[in-house]
C-alpha cells in the first residue's frame, strides 16, 4: 500500500493519536450513563469520534482515487510564534488583564501568517476583546482581572 496523500495520511495519524489519548485519559473519570453523564463521558466519546475520523482520513489517503500530494518542509518558526504567543498570554494574564493579553495574543500570533497585515491584526484583536467581554465576562459571568492592577477593574 502506497501513501498517495501524505498530508491527509499524517493528519489522520495525528487525529487517531490525539483521539485515543483523550479517550484513554477520560477513563480516569467516572463515565456515568447516557442519561446521567459523568465527567469522563463526553471527552471519552469525543476522543473515540476523533480517532474514528482519523482512521477514515488515514485510509482515504491510501486510496487509489486520492490526489497525490507531498508534505512540505515543516516551518518550526510558525509553531514557535503561535505556541510562544499562547504561553505569553498565560504568563501575563494576571498582570495586564484579560483585555490586553487577548489583544496581544491575537496580534502576536498573527505574525505567523505569511499574509500578515497589521491593520487586520489590530482589528481582529479588538473584535476578539469584544467577543471575550460579551461571551465570558457578560455571558458566562467568569471572573478575570480585566485591566492591569494599577488601572483597576
Amino acid at each position: 500500500m502506497r501513501i498517495k496523500n501524505q498530508q491527509d495520511f499524517w493528519s489522520g495519524i495525528m487525529f487517531v493519536v490525539l483521539g485515543a489519548g483523550f479517550a484513554l485519559g477520560a477513563t480516569q473519570y467516572s463515565m456515568g450513563t447516557a442519561a446521567r453523564m459523568g465527567p469522563g463521558y463526553f471527552p471519552f466519546w469525543l476522543g473515540i469520534l476523533l480517532a474514528v475520523l482519523g482512521l477514515i482520513i488515514t485510509f482515504g489517503a491510501l486510496s487509489e482515487k486520492t490526489e497525490e500530494t507531498q508534505l512540505e518542509k515543516f516551518d518550526w518558526m510558525i509553531s514557535l510564534i503561535v505556541i510562544g504567543s499562547v504561553a505569553l498570554t498565560g504568563i501575563i494574564l494576571d498582570y495586564v488583564g484579560v483585555y490586553i493579553s487577548v489583544f496581544l495574543l491575537v496580534v502576536l500570533s498573527s505574525l505567523a501568517s505569511y499574509e500578515h497585515s497589521w491593520k487586520v491584526s489590530i482589528i481582529s484583536g479588538l473584535f476578539m476583546v469584544i467577543f471575550v467581554w460579551l461571551a465570558f465576562i457578560k455571558g458566562l459571568g467568569l471572573i478575570f482581572p480585566l485591566w492591569p492592577s494599577f488601572i483597576g477593574n
